[in-house]
């Protein structure tokens, strides 16, 4: 049988490269986006529209269009960026660094809990984070509300791990790399191809002896 990847934030970046590479793959593809691209519509794959991770109201319809159906992995990729230094902590760096927090940091919690019902045994959910969450791993400082933001996610996956591990879902916390995407202005050590193709291989592995594991694309396992 077929299995069904739904990809959040697929019309550009990792997202796409997901869509990409997982439909070469055989895969059936769900690209979830708030607005499509000429990129994404080439793929031949499922687009929803219209997809905020952060309303709860598009959540509940994007859950009420897919009732009934089954999703063998849940990608959480949709995310922003904006890096806010000590000398921006204005009110609009602090709307910045609330916008993200939604975002980043609940926008996957919302999306798998709305999704709830799609996944089952052997479901895996892969979240889409960086390293710049990891505490033990600052050591360049700055970029406060992307930080926090990344923080929280890895907070909400490691618990999404252990609530639902009874059910037969893994849940893998997993960082990119330094990816050269529109996101990074296109600076970064490696391209996107390479990125997606380890974050496959990482949700491939993943299962519930290792679910809650925080992994960089490369395979090696990230401090929190």
């Amino acid at each position: 049988m077929t299995e069904t990847v739904l990809i959040t934030g697929s019309n550009r970046g990792i997202g796409l490269e997901f869509c990409t590479q997982l439909s070469a793959m055989g895969k059936h593809i769900i690209a979830t986006c708030r607005h499509s691209s000429p990129e994404l519509e080439a793929l031949n794959v499922e687009v929803i529209e219209g997809v905020d991770t952060s309303d709860l109201e598009s959540l509940n319809g994007l859950a009420k269009t897919l009732e009934g159906r089954s999703i063998d992995w849940l990608i959480n990729n949709a995310g922003i960026a904006n890096g806010i230094s000590m000398d921006e902590l204005d009110q609009s760096a602090v709307e910045s660094s609330i916008k993200m927090f939604v975002v980043n940091g609940l926008g996957p919690l919302l999306t798998t809990q709305a999704l709830l019902k799609n996944l089952g045994e052997g479901s895996k959910v892969g979240i889409i984070t960086s390293r710049m969450g990891s505490v033990a791993d600052n050591d360049s400082g700055g970029s406060y509300g992307y930080r926090m933001s990344k923080s929280a996610v890895n907070a909400a996956g490691k618990s999404l791990s252990i609530d639902l591990k009874p059910y037969g879902i893994a849940v893998g916390i997993l960082h990119p790399g330094w990816v050269r995407t529109d996101m990074t202005s296109h600076n970064g050590l490696i391209d996107t191809d390479e990125s997606v193709s380890g974050l496959i291989a990482r949700l491939e592995e993943l299962n519930l002896d290792n679910t809650g594991s925080f992994w960089h694309t490369n395979g090696d396992l990230l401090p929190w």
